[in-house]
């Protein structure tokens, strides 16, 4: 139902959204979307839409929302890591047991150039957090 519409709308771009307030009780009932905000997740900052004032609840559901997609962002990112793992493996296992001599010949020097570079950042990574403790 057009009733159960949440209040704001926060359509997603880099580094942030553009802020819409969802108004649905209008004589024609139908959806309006008047835009309040853009917003930069990097920076944290909240820029009111033409030269409005943003109300105490529309920070305040902004503010939310901004934590929320930081908390999703940062999940997205471990989570691509751990596919990246996967990945190795199932590259391995191709590599081993269904890989050509030409497919070989065309990726090899790419990932190894790639796993030394990562092999090189994760040690010296763990190096400087031993240091640290």
């Amino acid at each position: 139902m057009v009733a159960d519409l949440p209040p704001y709308y926060f359509r997603v771009r880099d580094n942030g959204a553009f802020v819409f307030r969802v108004d649905t009780e209008n004589r024609q009932r139908r959806i309006e979307m008047d835009q309040i905000a853009v917003v930069n997740i990097r920076n944290g900052e909240i820029k009111p839409h033409g030269g409005r004032v943003l109300e105490p609840e529309d920070m305040a559901a902004i503010e939310q929302w901004m934590q929320e997609r930081a908390r999703l962002l940062a999940y997205r990112d471990i989570d691509d890591i751990h596919r990246a793992v996967d990945y190795l493996n199932t590259t391995t296992q191709w590599a081993q047991a269904k890989a050509s001599d030409e497919q070989l010949e065309a990726v090899t020097d790419a990932l190894l150039l790639a796993m030394h570079d990562l092999r090189t950042t994760l040690v010296r990574k763990k190096s400087e957090r031993l240091l640290q403790d």
